[in-house]
């Protein structure tokens, strides 16, 4: 049997604690991601230009946050992950040790569960993307009477002129 060794346990709790803080931060960007998928929902449905504008403005607040938590979850794996190599060096936590399988799983957990939220964020950028892609098409056609092609739409974008050619046509 191993021995018992108060320095690993306690070493683990404190593991244990920066693993809760990382949880923590993917909470918020559980609650940000919901935020912005509720928003670009209402989007949908507005028609008002200073409804949309305090929108969008909106999202692209929660959309920085979402960047700044990610980078500040992801210092945070990164550091779990050096905290665990130097881990390695303390009696009783030395590779494959019951601590150190233990850091290992938990730490890939995190990772998994970052990774993942991540992902579904870009499966909602991609969606508002491409949305916004169908207005400017949507709009380009009502004001000329021609489908733009995929170019057009790209610099109309780019460009912001895309907002443009709708509020000439309206005036």
């Amino acid at each position: 049997m191993g021995m018992h060794h108060p320095d690993a346990s306690d070493n683990l709790q404190a593991f244990l604690k920066k693993v809760d803080g990382i949880d923590s931060l993917i909470a918020k960007l559980t609650s940000l991601l919901t935020k912005l998928q509720s928003a670009n929902e209402e989007s949908k449905a507005v028609t008002k230009a200073s409804a949309m504008k305090a929108i969008k403005q909106r999202m692209e607040k929660d959309i920085d946050q979402v960047g700044k938590i990610a980078r500040m979850a992801k210092t945070k794996v990164d550091e779990l992950d050096k905290d665990n190599l130097s881990n390695r060096k303390k009696p009783g936590c030395e590779e494959d040790s019951a601590v150190d399988r233990s850091r290992e799983q938990t730490t890939g957990a995190v990772k998994k569960k970052l990774k993942k939220r991540m992902d579904d964020f870009q499966v909602l950028r991609e969606s508002i993307r491409q949305e916004y892609r169908e207005v400017v098409e949507r709009r380009v056609f009502t004001v000329t009477g021609n489908r733009p092609d995929e170019e057009t739409i790209d610099d109309l974008i780019e460009t912001g002129r895309s907002e443009q050619i709708f509020k000439d046509a309206v005036q």
